[in-house]
């Protein structure tokens, strides 16, 4: 549970997971911090079992921090990447007063190309927080939502080095994101990422198989939770076209490379 104190910036609380400045507005992660005191548990828990004390992490679509702070305390070093800039300030702000030193922030958008792209600034649910969408639902405008432009980049081009562990969860820019960030992937044994139908459909404008051709070559397994289901590259598509169809999502599919 949360203790609430007095911050310099929306409202700071004592959770289970550190201190997080945290928009009282937001009907989604951070009610959930303040009233469970944390969010996405089971998916930390999951990426937390597939790395070690000295793994490098990248988490794209770091929000305010509730997955890359506590996953921050399990490893070597940790990149948070936020395209929100509202949510980038707090992601900020929740990093110094956790004392995360090994935790860099950056604000972009991943992209395919570097740019600037227009982004939907969801207030009541702003993990929700999405690139303009191909298709414009207005279950994604439900809110209101203020319009900015922001940067997008490449990840290849802006970031150093090897990540052992790519945790993504970025609101239907994934393809996007998967083909600026080629070399990254090679580096990488495993990404965990999320899967909904609604997004390769109306954010992104793709289908399965362009969702996968970023990824086969340079994974050797899926795993899909919600199926119960371990496959091998050459059935990827096969199996996440099976959700598609039926509309069904999960919030953390895993590549993994063998060994």
């Amino acid at each position: 549970m949360s203790a609430e104190l007095n911050g310099p910036k929306g409202t700071v609380f004592k959770t289970d997971i550190g201190y997080f400045c945290l928009d009282t507005e937001d009907r989604v992660v951070s009610w959930e911090v303040i009233n469970y005191g944390a969010y996405g548990m089971r998916e930390i828990e999951l990426a937390r079992s597939l790395m070690d004390e000295g793994a490098r992490v990248l988490v794209v679509g770091a929000h305010i921090g509730t997955a890359a702070i506590p996953l921050s305390r399990c490893c070597r070093d940790l990149v948070a990447v936020e395209a929100n800039p509202r949510t980038f300030e707090m992601l900020r702000l929740n990093v110094l007063m956790n004392e995360r030193r090994n935790v860099t922030a950056v604000h972009a958008a991943a992209n395919h190309e570097n740019g600037n792209i227009e982004f939907l600034m969801n207030w009541r649910n702003s993990g929700g927080s999405k690139r303009m969408p191909k298709i414009r639902d207005p279950n994604y405008f439900d809110d209101n939502p203020k319009i900015e432009t922001v940067p997008a980049r490449r990840l290849d081009d802006i970031l150093d080095g090897v990540f052992d562990l790519v945790f993504m969860d970025i609101e239907g820019s994934e393809y996007f994101a998967f083909v600026g960030m080629q070399r990254i992937l090679a580096g990488a044994r495993t990404l965990i990422v999320e899967f909904l139908p609604h997004h390769l459909e109306r954010v992104a404008g793709i289908t399965v198989e362009d969702f996968v051709a970023p990824l086969a070559p340079h994974f050797d397994s899926l795993a899909i939770p919600t199926m119960d289901r371990i496959v091998a590259r050459d059935e990827f598509t096969r199996a996440l076209q099976a959700l598609y169809e039926r509309q069904q999502g999960d919030t953390a599919i895993i590549f993994r490379k063998r060994g």
